[in-house]
């Protein structure tokens, strides 16, 4: 049956859509191929993510080779939320990009830009389900290539700049991250993840194994954006295309923090990652520094994207928080909130993209007289920019609310304090941008901006009201975050 094949399914349709929209290369055919592929995809991850809720883990060995020699997919709980938060955004995003890609793609582009989009949705996914440490560099150099392309491929000419400046971390990243496998293979022999969680407690201790740690946590923080090693983020969010910052702005982020929780808690184990050092103490220090930091920047941002890109910085601060918190409250908080915060990302860098289609740029000054112009759009960015800021009733709300719960259960009044001081920053970054549309005078009279189409405008209305109904409605996030942390900490036991 075909459910026995989703976890390869997943993984091998949108390459094969890739290649032949490269060998086709008709923009029409392209966004076409791409929109199939898309909701295809979001019915296959949320039969996996059901599939695995009974199943609990899923093996899919390659070939003839059974693991740890061959090559194997495993998903569980947590890899399976992944994929599907993937497939929603993607989903979303194929019905969005048609108007959106004219309007910012060269016509000579469009189709090789489709092309990449699937084949950096195939790396992120394969990321994602690959139960192979080499394997996840392969796919990490899929995605990333093709992100680097995706992100140059924009009208703005920085955006050529912003590409570089990626590419050059981002390798550094991938560099870090193989040597550290290469230190683990050196050590165990095996490149399962699985095999590798079995093994490394025999060589526990050993330095080659603390420098591989080491290696893979710092290739994974560059990937993820982790403050300080968040300088490609920015500019990459902001002068790429609009569908391309959506899309990296709520999946790849997410993919590389999904790999930081993999390596930490069930290869390495918590015993090596949080007792053996001081990764507690290291994390909760970045992530408030990085919470504050990218708050604080996003203050003082004339450009909208940019401002939301250092919001970004921020956002991310809070799932490493509760990683560095490392309970079951707090795992919790981190694995909600990297679908929260991919839900409410995706929302508002849709309704920026919808701005740039009728007035051309996401500046501040275009801002003004939006409620009159765009009242839908407008609306929209309100609502989720609440979320982003925490007010209750969305899901901003509920991942605070669990980091909150977390550090008070260790009482750490101090963090809940800052956590919420957080907040606040967050409400003045939003605030100015809601300013600016319902309360500043406009400047320009001219009424030439009107709702976007209904092929942009709708599937961000979705996703606005996902930051609503996810936020009154927790069963679905929290329990399925709740099932991962429990596998997470019960990994290292």
């Amino acid at each position: 049956m075909i459910s026995q094949h989703l976890i390869i399914l997943v993984v091998v349709i949108p390459l094969l859509a890739s290649t032949l929209v490269a060998l086709v290369r008709r923009p029409l055919f392209a966004w076409y191929m791409t929109l199939a592929v898309s909701l295809t995809e979001f019915v296959m991850a949320a039969l996996l993510l059901q599939k695995t809720l009974v199943e609990k883990v899923i093996s899919y060995p390659i070939g003839s080779w059974a693991p740890p020699l061959g090559i194997e997919y495993r998903v569980d709980a947590l890899n399976a939320f992944v994929v599907m938060l993937i497939a929603t955004i993607g989903a979303a995003i194929a019905i969005y990009a048609k108007r959106s890609v004219e309007r910012e793609i060269a016509e000579e582009n469009r189709s090789s830009y489709y092309a990449l989009y699937l084949l950096c949705y195939t790396g992120l996914v394969g990321m994602a389900v690959t139960g192979d440490a080499f394997n996840i560099f392969v796919f990490m150099e899929i995605a990333s290539l093709s992100s680097y392309v995706l992100i140059a491929l924009g009208r703005n000419r920085r955006a050529l700049y912003a590409a570089y400046q990626y590419l050059i971390i981002g390798t550094v990243g991938a560099t870090f991250f193989v040597i550290g496998i290469g230190f683990l293979y050196l050590m165990t022999g095996t490149l399962n993840l699985a095999d590798l969680a079995q093994r490394l407690p025999a060589v526990a201790g050993k330095a080659p194994v603390y420098v591989g740690l080491a290696f893979i946590t710092v290739g994974l923080c560059l990937k993820l954006a982790l403050f300080p090693l968040h300088l490609w983020l920015p500019n990459a969010y902001a002068f790429a295309p609009s569908v391309t910052t959506i899309f990296l702005a709520a999946t790849a982020t997410k993919v590389a923090i999904y790999l930081l929780l993999r390596f930490t808690f069930v290869v390495f184990g918590p015993s090596m990652a949080f007792h053996d050092l001081a990764f507690p103490a290291i994390w909760i220090a970045l992530s408030v520094a990085g919470i504050f930091y990218g708050s604080v920047a996003a203050i003082f941002q004339d450009n909208v994207k940019r401002a939301l890109a250092y919001s970004s910085v921020a956002q991310i601060g809070y799932i490493t928080l509760g990683i560095g918190i490392a309970t079951k409250t707090g795992l919790t908080g981190a694995v909600v909130h990297l679908f929260n915060h991919g839900i409410m990302k995706a929302a508002l860098f849709m309704l920026l993209g919808s701005i740039a289609l009728r007035a051309g740029a996401v500046m501040m000054s275009e801002l003004p007289g939006l409620a009159r112009r765009m009242p839908l759009t407008a609306i929209g960015i309100v609502i989720a920019g609440l979320s982003m800021v925490g007010v209750p009733g969305t899901v901003g709300f509920v991942s605070k609310w669990y980091l909150i719960l977390a550090s008070l259960e260790h009482g750490w009044w101090w963090l809940a304090a800052l956590i919420v001081a957080s907040s606040i920053l967050s409400l003045i970054y939003m605030w100015r941008i809601i300013e600016a549309i319902y309360a500043k005078p406009e400047q320009n009279q001219q009424d030439k901006n009107g709702e976007p189409p209904l092929s942009m405008l709708a599937p961000s209305l979705v996703m606005v009201a996902a930051c609503v109904y996810f936020g009154i409605d927790t069963r679905l996030p929290v329990s399925v975050a709740a099932i991962a942390a429990e596998m997470l900490l019960g990994a290292g036991r």
